[in-house]
């Protein structure tokens, strides 16, 4: 067998009932947390100090915060974590817990020590494309999930007017009903 470094595998993950810390909520942390709310309905954060955003989410009911410092007890109960501190020793820390105790991890500052890799996300309509370069070129990944929004926003688009032109009062009928049973 070759030795060869292999790309990342594009695995789609059910996060339902997973519990998931993220421990930081500076940029970085607050784009994952971001993205994570609309895969999980179990996402706790651990940092001492959070910002507006955050605090509306935990009030919103999409996540748990513990105003808090990390410690190894944290992470426990965990499926997955992210490090995504601004102290590499702690998000260090974070990584060996996490491989001691068989928890996948990623550490946002360390692409060496990530059991996976964020992909950039465009969701539409229950269609979820996710591209990731395996962690070697962002930009390129950004444009390329831009690109493939456009292009996917571009069909959309395209079967919304097909669809008008094809049922021109099919619209207009589903309203009534729904005015109907109201």
């Amino acid at each position: 067998m070759s030795n060869d470094k292999k790309p990342y595998f594009p695995l789609f993950v059910d996060l339902n009932e997973k519990q998931i810390v993220v421990v930081g909520a500076g940029t970085i942390a607050k784009r994952r947390i971001r993205t994570l709310v609309s895969f999980t309905n179990h996402l706790t954060v651990i940092a001492p100090e959070v910002n507006r955003e955050l605090l509306d989410m935990e009030k919103a009911g999409m996540l748990r915060i513990k105003r808090k410092n990390y410690e190894r007890e944290d992470i426990y109960d965990a499926d997955y974590v992210i490090a995504a501190t601004n102290d590499h020793q702690i998000n260090s820390d974070i990584y060996s817990a996490c491989k001691c105790m068989g928890i996948t991890v990623n550490v946002c500052s360390d692409k060496t020590k990530c059991d996976f890799y964020f992909p950039g996300i465009y969701m539409q309509e229950g269609l979820v494309v996710g591209i990731t370069a395996s962690g070697l070129d962002h930009k390129k990944a950004r444009r390329i999930r831009e690109e493939i929004q456009d292009a996917l926003e571009k069909v959309a688009r395209e079967n919304r007017r097909k669809d008008s032109q094809h049922f021109p009062g099919r619209r207009i009928k589903i309203i009534s009903d729904i005015h109907y049973y109201l």
